[in-house]
């Protein structure tokens, strides 16, 4: 096919301009106590670049391929460290793959598998990611059963947050991928997608030799910049704990986390169908800890109550929730003297409005995303708490009822249009707009208020 050799359509130059580019996205993030982590052999060379953009140490997550007997190149499955295995149900079944055939091409890849992490790791030790976030990166994604597994296996090794970053991939991968990861970066997902090298000038294949050099390079390259060893930057360490509020008759349940000497605290309130297990709340609850706020993520409802939709739908009862869960931190010693905010996502939004139009609420600023303001109904015109409003620039009915929503706030007030974002934010780049926007606006907000003044 002609199109397919246009240099139009070859995006990098090579695997370290892809990483380059990819670096400059991650930095936007700014992230605190990563590790990147390079999918071998190709995707080394991209997290070697990735690594040195984010001053953040470099290791390997190797995984290797299930490939269907009489077709290797199609992908039934991974294995990766730590016993990790993903099979494609789907396609074993339409392949007719038997039990057996998968154990004898699972014995040959482990063996494999194996070799390679002696080969790369060499004497070195495997970097630690217990409470630690995870960047895998590879050189692209097709099918997307390699970087799955390399999610699950850096999960089950212990870290808190997982973010796969690649330069391409086609559009059903990674959204299928959303799933797996608490966030993924992709810089160009086409509509039509064949093959991963079709998007690099030069796609020259990686030897072993090439995947250990540049591991050594990594080390020698932390070494000067920490010549005592102890990393290039010092990140500021984030104290996580489960927390249990009893709320009337019902306990609630959520994580609570709280940097050295935070700003204030972030109270998050989702919406409907969702929970504190949100990736996308975590992700925003993450960038607003490496700013030096603490989060709250906790369950608006009970695990019984959420299968009656009334409840979930019902904002005064959400929004109660969401106060007393307020007067409990106000009780504890860690947060009583803190100014606190809210973070509300579609109906989530409307508690966190009605919470904060309560008389006393001393609410110091909200941010809604994605949200339904207007299910706050006369509420809206109590609130004095600043309000910031973050709607995708494609959600055209969330946004048209967001501004009637503003038109009814009395208090200090902003929209904020993500342009080319649909409702869930799921477009490469438009989660990290929104993170940066509420971190913005809270970091302004709570900057030196308190309990007494917020």
């Amino acid at each position: 096919m002609r199109w397919l050799s246009d240099e139009r359509e070859r995006r990098f130059e090579d695997r370290a301009h892809a990483g380059r580019r990819l670096g400059e996205r991650l930095e936007q993030m700014r992230l605190i106590d990563a590790v990147v982590l390079g999918l071998p052999r190709g995707g080394v060379a991209v997290a070697f670049e990735v690594a040195r953009a984010l001053h953040a140490p470099l290791d390997v997550v190797v995984v290797r391929k299930l490939g269907v007997p009489f077709q290797p190149e199609l992908a039934m499955g991974a294995l990766g460290e730590g016993g990790a295995r993903v099979v494609n149900p789907r396609v074993v079944l339409e392949a007719g793959v038997s039990d057996a055939e998968i154990a004898a091409v699972e014995a040959v890849e482990r063996a494999e598998l194996e070799r390679r992490t002696r080969r790369y790791r060499g004497g070195r030790s495997r970097v630690d990611l217990h409470g630690r976030t995870a960047i895998v990166v590879d050189d692209g994604i097709a099918t997307g059963s390699t970087a799955e597994a390399a999610c699950r296996v850096v999960r089950a090794l212990g870290a808190a947050r997982v973010i796969l970053a690649v330069p391409v991939g086609p559009r059903e991968s990674i959204a299928r991928l959303h799933g797996v990861a608490d966030v993924v970066v992709c810089l160009e997902t086409p509509a039509l997608f064949f093959a991963i090298g079709q998007y690099y000038k030069d796609f020259a294949q990686l030897t072993d030799e090439d995947v250990v050099a540049l591991l050594d390079k990594a080390t020698t390259h932390e070494a000067a910049l920490d010549p005592g060893g102890a990393g290039a930057v010092a990140d500021p360490p984030v104290h996580r704990e489960e927390v249990t509020v009893p709320v009337g008759e019902v306990e609630l349940q959520g994580t609570l986390a709280l940097p050295e000497q935070p700003v204030g605290v972030v109270v998050f309130a989702h919406g409907s169908g969702s929970s504190r297990h949100s990736p996308r709340n975590r992700f925003v609850a993450s960038m607003l800890q490496d700013a030096g706020l603490g989060t709250l993520l906790f369950d608006l409802l009970t695990p019984d109550e959420e299968l009656s939709r009334s409840n979930v739908f019902d904002v005064e009862l959400l929004g109660s929730r969401l106060q007393a869960v307020t007067e409990w931190l106000r009780k504890q010693p860690a947060t009583r003297d803190l100014a606190i905010a809210y973070f509300g996502a579609s109906t989530g939004a409307a508690a966190a409005l009605w919470a904060a139009s309560e008389p006393g609420a001393n609410v110091a600023a909200v941010v809604s995303r994605g949200g339904r303001p207007d299910l706050a109904g006369s509420r809206l015109a109590l609130v004095d708490a600043p309000t910031l409003l973050i709607v995708g620039g494609h959600d055209q009915i969330v946004l048209d009822l967001n501004r009637e929503a503003r038109a009814r706030l009395h208090c200090e007030t902003r929209i904020s249009v993500v342009p080319g974002a649909t409702h869930l934010f799921e477009e490469p780049g438009a989660l990290e707009e929104v993170a940066r926007l509420a971190r913005d606006w809270f970091s302004e907000h709570l900057s030196g208020a308190s309990r007494a003044t917020a």
